[in-house]
């Protein structure tokens, strides 16, 4: 079984999606289809710049939110694909990843969608910071969730395969036949209501719902770029109150008792925008 499709989502992703296209290039699975879906780029020039290219397809609209685009890149392309990966414009996958995801789905038939190591990646510099960036998606005993062993030195821990509760979705391969037994009205993989942020934490939460398994695959590596972790202050208001809303909008969808803080935390953004 081959990845048949990646989808890959821009905005404003000049600086690294050129990068992230030579990984994929470079991978040892099968040739893939790769649908481009613009989500409102100040000059969109520089994806437009692929759509008479083999291999490519290419979508521009306005600024619909991430969750909106990879939808309207999984409808685009879901009647002919077996497996569909989600990759951020700013993820380089390193050679073997798909074909090591593609074998591991293709011998896992109850598995629903696979993640990787995520190692932490500078863009500024184009060099590896030497710290993780996610080993799958946990919650704390209270309810919050969190990328386990962001921004914690890789020292080789966790390198067994192991079920987890949900992964980044930088790097996220499904199963078409599980994205669709999920799928919300409309034909959506991702809940349109989370603009940006949570959207791939609530779809793994489905899936595991539908029966589904999500697994952390060591050996599926990929680098990531995350640039404002270090420094919430450096994230735009704008940006930290979609964030807090769609925190809200995650415990009311999947209720726990982590929501009141995730209230106060909105609360905080809204009116003192800390």
């Amino acid at each position: 079984m081959a990845v048949n499709t990646v989808i890959i989502v821009t905005h404003n992703a000049e600086a690294v999606l050129g990068r992230c296209l030579a990984a994929l290039a470079a991978q040892t699975a099968p040739s893939v289809v790769v649908a481009l879906i613009d989500s409102g780029s100040e000059d969109a020039g520089y994806v437009q710049a692929y759509s008479q290219q083999p291999g490519f397809i290419v979508r521009c609209t306005d600024n619909i939110g991430f969750s909106q685009a990879n939808n309207l890149g999984w409808q685009m392309v879901r009647q002919e694909a077996e497996l569909v990966l989600f990759l951020n414009p700013d993820a380089f996958p390193a050679s073997e990843s798909l074909e090591r995801a593609c074998a591991f789905l293709a011998a896992n038939p109850a598995v629903g969608c696979v993640g990787g190591r995520l190692l932490g990646f500078d863009a500024a510099s184009g060099q590896p910071t030497g710290l993780l960036d996610s080993t799958g998606v946990f919650t704390k005993w209270y309810g919050r969730w969190y990328d386990r062993d962001q921004g914690q030195p890789d020292s080789g821990q966790h390198r067994e395969q192991e079920d987890v509760p949900a992964v980044c979705g930088a790097f996220l391969l499904a199963r078409r036949t599980a994205l669709e037994q999920v799928a919300l009205p409309g034909d959506a993989v991702f809940d349109p209501a989370f603009f940006l942020y949570k959207e791939d934490i609530e779809l793994c939460l489905r899936l595991r719902q539908a029966g589904w398994k999500i697994v952390y695959l060591p050996e599926v590596v990929a680098h990531h770029c995350r640039g404002w972790q270090n420094d919430r202050k450096a994230m735009p208001v704008q940006m930290r109150l979609i964030a807090a809303k769609n925190e809200l909008l995650l415990y009311r969808r999947h209720p726990s008792p982590y929501i009141l803080w995730a209230l106060l935390k909105y609360a905080a953004v809204r009116c003192l925008q800390i």
